[in-house]
């Protein structure tokens, strides 16, 4: 039940009942050239698209989207086991960034005036862009990029991840839905070899990808070898600070939902929880608590708030991890195994008197599994949460906003959050440094990514 893919087709198996749902011939060689065709040709077109009609489409792009919710959530509930309402939301949630970009995005895109009086920067779009796309956001990480690069003229090729093949298709079909033109929005359904291949055609313009640090490695080398740009969203192990003038109750119920949304399966989850000395024990009795009070069991099920894990050779490299820390000296509270039957559950787990040496610490957990730290001081936690090799995003839960901003400024993350976890917003960049990537999404930053910033001069004597 571990495979995602075979020799032939990408596989999908519901995580839930262990049953396989879906499985995907891969594209031949001659289905990858048409369809880089097809996006070469529609970029063509598209491009010549006037920024008004881009913006249109992609209103009608959210209307189709909110028109089919519910097939999406289902979709995505069976592929991955997300819980209904999370995945709802998560569908929810791409409606508004379609319309959030229709709205606000032609100004970021607009002429922009230089100190030289006849001399503008434009910006012009820079062709089919791939996108290697995972698994956890099906919906929400394929849209987070194409809306934005579809708004500046490119068109998009997707390939997914193997088990997500059924939200891939069904967003295909929602392009058609909305009346895009063909080749603005193609999917392929390729190996790694096919990747490789389509990186180096000269019909791909740039490269994005949301993935392991292993893949971005991967990615990114190819990238830099075909001197192609390429945006890399990688891993994280996102530093989560309560100080003890925390409002405690808060600040636990954010660690929570921070470390448990989508089985912790998050890029940017609150993995370590550093907690000052002083209210170290109070924090982790409660968070304890409340972690043990999530209802967990069947995704379709509107009370769930914990599914079983994606896929299931992720749980075994999960219980691994769990297992290695344990053995390291690390205290474990609650949870620490999988759990036995065709569901792919594993038992919300949480670790105190994490140390720096510890898997749990330098490693990214991907799954609902929490470390708790005890920092010293303000300080200290800082030291703590920069002492990774990941830098995604972070989180400071104080009273004192003055110290926060001073901790802001010294924290190694693409993203801090004050007395709120981490969340991915239209209206702001997302992306991280070091090991987590380069490059960033959503907001006008996301818009301008894969654009030529194009300088125009006229009657330079």
């Amino acid at each position: 039940m571990s495979e995602i893919s075979s020799l032939t087709h990408a596989i999908s198996v519901d995580p839930y009942s262990g049953e396989r749902i879906g499985h995907y011939a891969f594209d031949t060689d001659a289905a990858l050239d048409a369809a880089l065709q097809r996006a070469k040709a529609g970029y063509n077109q598209w491009r010549n698209v006037s920024l008004g009609q881009r913006s249109e489409y992609l209103v009608e792009l959210g209307r189709a989207l909110q028109a089919n919710a519910e097939v999406f959530a289902q979709m995505i509930a069976r592929e991955i086991g997300k819980p209904i309402s999370q995945a709802r939301g998560e569908v929810s949630k791409c409606v508004g960034l379609c319309q959030w970009y229709a709205e606000h995005g032609p100004a970021m895109l607009a002429p922009e005036p230089t100190q030289i009086e006849k001399a503008r920067i434009e910006y012009r779009p820079l062709g089919p862009i791939l996108a290697v796309m995972p698994w956890n956001f099906p919906v929400w990480q394929v849209l987070r990029g194409a809306v934005p690069a579809l708004l500046a003229g490119n068109t998009y090729v997707l390939k997914h991840a193997p088990n997500v093949m059924g939200s891939a298709y069904l967003l295909a079909d929602l392009f058609k839905r909305a009346g895009l033109p063909e080749g603005v929005f193609e999917v392929i359904n390729v190996t790694p070899e096919g990747v490789t291949r389509a990186i180096n055609d000269p019909r791909i313009a740039a490269i994005t990808l949301t993935g392991s640090v292993r893949a971005g490695m991967a990615i990114g080398a190819q990238a830099g070898a075909a001197l192609k740009k390429c945006v890399l969203e990688l891993g994280g192990s996102d530093p989560f600070i309560v100080l003890a003038d925390a409002d405690l109750d808060a600040a636990v119920k954010a660690a929570v939902i921070g470390r448990y949304q989508n089985t912790g399966q998050v890029c940017a989850a609150a993995k370590r929880l550093i907690v000052e000395e002083s209210i170290v024990e109070a924090f982790t009795h409660k968070f304890v608590e409340a972690t043990r009070a999530l209802t967990i069991g069947n995704p379709l099920d509107d009370a769930t708030y914990i599914g079983p894990m994606a896929r299931y050779d992720l749980r075994d490299e999960l219980d691994g991890q769990v297992q290695a820390t344990l053995a390291e000296g690390a205290t474990l509270l609650l949870g620490g195994k999988k759990v036995e039957g065709a569901a792919n559950f594993y038992e919300p787990t949480v670790f105190a008197n994490v140390t720096p040496d510890m898997t749990a610490f330098k490693q990214e957990l991907f799954g609902p599994v929490a470390a708790i730290i005890s920092a010293r001081d303000a300080e200290h936690a800082v030291a703590l949460a920069n002492d990774s090799e990941f830098g995604l995003a972070a989180t400071i839960y104080t009273a004192d906003y003055a110290l926060a901003e001073r901790m802001t400024a010294t924290l190694d993350t693409g993203g801090v959050f004050i007395n709120g976890y981490c969340a991915s917003d239209p209206r702001v960049a997302f992306g991280g440094v070091k090991k987590s990537g380069f490059g960033r999404e959503l907001s006008h930053f996301g818009v301008r990514e894969f654009t030529n910033a194009q300088t125009v001069w006229l009657d330079r004597n």
